[in-house]
Order: C-alpha cells, then sequence, then structure tokens
C-alpha cells in the first residue's frame, strides 16, 4: 500500500494553459485588457500627493530644515521616523524574493514580482528623507568615500555613514534581481504585443532574449546567485539600520536586541504592505487564479507570527528596564508608557499586538476584508513603534534638556507626498510591466498533471 500523502493547495486555480496566461496577465501590461476605474483613481490620487511632496521640498530647499518641527532634543523627528518605516516596508520583496527562491517554496511565484517592485519603490521613498535631513542634499556625495581636494572622507565608525552603503546595496541589488528576473517576461511581451513602439520597447528591455537552453542556463545561474546576495542583505540592512539607535548611550535605545528586533518587525510590517496591494489588484484584475487563497493565507501566517515576535520584543523591552533597576532605563519605560506620548506607545500595542490576535481564527484569516483591515492597522503600528522610539530623544538623563516635539504641516506633507511617490510609481509599474511572473507561473503548468490535488509533488506521483 502506497503511503498517505498529505495534499498540498494548488499554486494556480482554473484550467490555464501557456497561452491563457500571458492572455491573463500579460494584456494587462500591453493594454490589450483596460485597466479597471479603480487604477486611475489610485493613480489620480497618488499623482496629486506627489506634486504635494514637490511643493514641501521646494519649499523646504528654500527654507531650510527649521520648516520641520525638529529641534533640540528631538533633532532627528519624523525624518528618521519615516525612513526606518519605509526601509521596514521594503524587506518583505525581497525576503519572498530571494529566501523563499531558495527555500523552493512554491507560493512565492505569484507575488514575488510586485513585491520586489514594492520593496524598490520603498526604498526610493525611504532614501529621501536622508537627503533632505542633511540640510544640503545637493552635497549627499560626501558620504562616499573618493579623493577629493577636501580630503574628507566619511567617519566609518558612524552607523550612520553604514547606511549610505547598507541602502544603496541593498536597492542596487534589489533593482537588478528585479530586471533579471522581467527579462524572459519583457521578451514574451516583445512578441505579443500588438503595436510597434511597444514591440520595440519590450525587445530593448529584453536584451535579446531568445530562450534557448543556452539563455536559461545563464539565466538561472545569475538569479540563484542573486538571490544568494540578497539573502543576507534582509537581515543586515535593517541590522544597521537599528545600530544608529543601538549604538547611542541613550535609555531604552542601548541594547542588543535591537537588530533582530528591527529585522522581524520590517518582515512584519512588509507582509501588511504585501497584503495591502495584494488584496485589491487580485479582484480588480481578477487574478484570483493566480493570486490565490492559498496565497494569501501564507502572507497572513507570516505576518502573525512575525508580530507575536515583535511582541515578545516590546515585552523583553519593559522586562529588562525594570529587572535592570536603572532609574534612567526605567524611568525612561514609564515616561514611554505614561508621560505625554504615552498614547502612541499604547496605539502601537493595540495596532501590533492585540488586532493581529484576529488571525489565528482561519475563517476571519480568509476573510479579504478582515486581513485587508488588519495589514492597515499593522502599517499604523509599526509608524507608531518607529516614533516611539525617536520621540524617546525627548526624556533622556538631565531633566533641564527636556523638550516636547511636533511635527508641522511641512513635515506631513513631505510624510503623505511619498505616498504619492510610492503610489504613482506602482501604479505604472502595474500598468506596463507584467504585476506577475508569466514566466514562473508557466513552470508550474506541467505540475497540473499526475500529482497530488492536480500537482506534481517533489517525490512522485502518489
Amino acid at each position: 500500500m502506497a503511503p498517505h500523502v498529505e495534499a498540498l493547495p494548488p499554486s494556480i486555480g482554473g484550467n490555464h494553459t501557456l497561452g491563457s496566461v500571458v492572455d491573463s496577465i500579460g494584456d494587462i501590461a500591453t493594454c490589450v485588457k483596460p485597466h479597471p476605474r479603480e487604477w486611475y483613481i489610485v493613480f489620480a490620487a497618488g499623482f496629486a500627493m506627489f506634486g504635494m511632496f514637490a511643493v514641501a521640498v521646494t519649499y523646504l530647499l528654500t527654507m531650510g530644515t527649521g520648516i520641520w518641527g525638529i529641534n533640540v532634543p528631538s533633532a532627528w523627528g519624523f525624518a528618521i521616523i519615516n525612513f526606518v518605516w519605509w526601509i521596514g516596508i521594503g524587506h518583505a520583496g525581497t525576503l519572498i524574493s530571494a529566501i523563499l527562491l531558495l527555500l523552493h517554496q512554491r507560493w512565492r511565484t505569484s507575488i514575488n514580482r510586485f513585491a520586489e517592485a514594492m520593496t524598490i519603490f520603498a526604498v526610493m521613498c525611504a532614501g529621501v528623507f536622508p537627503l533632505l535631513h542633511m540640510g544640503r542634499p545637493w552635497l549627499a556625495y560626501w558620504l562616499f568615500p573618493f579623493p577629493n581636494n577636501f580630503a574628507m572622507w566619511p567617519q566609518f565608525r558612524s552607523p550612520l555613514a553604514w547606511d549610505v552603503f547598507a541602502v544603496s546595496t541593498y536597492f542596487t541589488v534589489s533593482v537588478v534581481f528585479w530586471y533579471v528576473g522581467l527579462i524572459p517576461d519583457f521578451a514574451v511581451l516583445r512578441d505579443s504585443s500588438p503595436t510597434k513602439i511597444q514591440k520595440w520597447v519590450y525587445g530593448m528591455l529584453s536584451m535579446g532574449w531568445r530562450g534557448s537552453a543556452y539563455h536559461w542556463r545563464r539565466y538561472e545561474k545569475v538569479y540563484l546567485i542573486l538571490a544568494g546576495i540578497s539573502t543576507p542583505l534582509v537581515f543586515s540592512v535593517h541590522s544597521i539600520v537599528s545600530f544608529d539607535f543601538a549604538v547611542a548611550i541613550v535609555p531604552l535605545w542601548h541594547a542588543t536586541i535591537f537588530p533582530p528586533f528591527f529585522v522581524i518587525g520590517a518582515i512584519f510590517s512588509g507582509f501588511a504592505m504585501v497584503l495591502v496591494l495584494a488584496i485589491p489588484l487580485r479582484k480588480w484584475y481578477h487574478l484570483e487564479d493566480f493570486i490565490t487563497d492559498w496565497h494569501i493565507d501564507n502572507c497572513a501566517k507570516v505576518m502573525l507570527a512575525t508580530g507575536m515576535m515583535v511582541s515578545y520584543g516590546y515585552f523583553s523591552e519593559v522586562w529588562m528596564a525594570w529587572y535592570s533597576h536603572s532609574e534612567y532605563e526605567w524611568g525612561t519605560s514609564k515616561q514611554r508608557m505614561f508621560g505625554p506620548y504615552g498614547w502612541s506607545f499604547w496605539c502601537l500595542i493595540f495596532c501590533n499586538f492585540i488586532v493581529p490576535q484576529v488571525l489565528w481564527v482561519k475563517k476571519w484569516r480568509m476573510n479579504s476584508i478582515i486581513l485587508f483591515t488588519v495589514s492597515i492597522v499593522a502599517l499604523i503600528g509599526m509608524w507608531f513603534e518607529r516614533y516611539v522610539i525617536v520621540i524617546t530623544l525627548t526624556r533622556e538623563y538631565i531633566p533641564s534638556t527636556w523638550g516636547r516635539y511636533a511635527p508641522t504641516v511641512w513635515d506631513w506633507a513631505t510624510f503623505i507626498g511619498t505616498f504619492g511617490m510610492f503610489f504613482t510609481f506602482f501604479m505604472l509599474f502595474v500598468r506596463y510591466v507584467p504585476m506577475i511572473s508569466m514566466t514562473e507561473i508557466r513552470e508550474l503548468l506541467p505540475k497540473k498533471s499526475g500529482g497530488r490535488d492536480g500537482h506534481a509533488s517533489a517525490e512522485g506521483p502518489p
């Protein structure tokens, strides 16, 4: 008697063929299928917010950073809060693309493409804030080591300099990894596009791809190498970002838990953003056969697991502050919970710990409206986490140095404007680039015969 093998959920719904995959996904990029009304609404709203961002930045460069609410002792303010928040959102794309690829997880296939695009656009939004916070962004190149007349070199002992190299490396590798995965799909669009302009543009982007065995062999090697390079970046980038705080002798900052705490929090917020994007897209473009309930459920499970880890980090911070018997650590903890900004601490506890508990129930986890709402709340909670960490600067060792922080309308305009940048670029990506990898989806089609639950298993037919 053959051993019982547990059935695996299908990676693709419906009875698709090689041609129907191109029709369902590729026709969106070539505009053969009309885009839904929601696309125009989101793009128009994003472009309007992008214009507000341009106005805010122009006024900032004209008047200086004094228009922001930053002061002494809270000299970082919204700029670093939003920088760390956007960097965290960009983590899920690389994790889904690289780590799940190396682990041979089939459920990455339908969501890795737009998750990679999300990573690139989120890192772009994040990189804006340190540049503007410098006050003189046109001198940002001083942060890189190069021979110059002033004999100036970066201060390599400062984690702020490490951020420059970590984030720029992360962005570069993410763009290359994303583009390499797109080359076979660009070739498919080159051959199926209805207009000559589209054929020419996609032909340039496909870089002469002909689908030969030689091309596929080189493609798979390069793709795996880039996945191997990207994997340590998932852990290193946000660890280095956490060093901005952890190396400072500030109560509740100087802690060894910060690197893993930041990485887990970044994965938590990143998967929340993936769900915020995936749930509407699959409905607007009728992609339920490709982004199935199985994919959504797996993302929700990862979000639940990382949310519990983040909650453990909150408990660990409070416990160590109390157990250390340090009046500065425990005093700062009490100020964080019950001081003038205590409302923000309890907001993050509600958003990141209490609300995600609904994901334990599969019925609620599979409800798109509930899951979308929980994901939005998680993103708000992770923003409050960064807010609480940075605003801790207002209460340090000496009471005479205590201060208050309040963002101005220009702080909010810059922050909201980065949402406009993100959604403008993301909607353009959805319109002109396949949001799901047609190549990887088509690789799953032959497995739909002779396998478990309609799919071939790694061990062979049962």
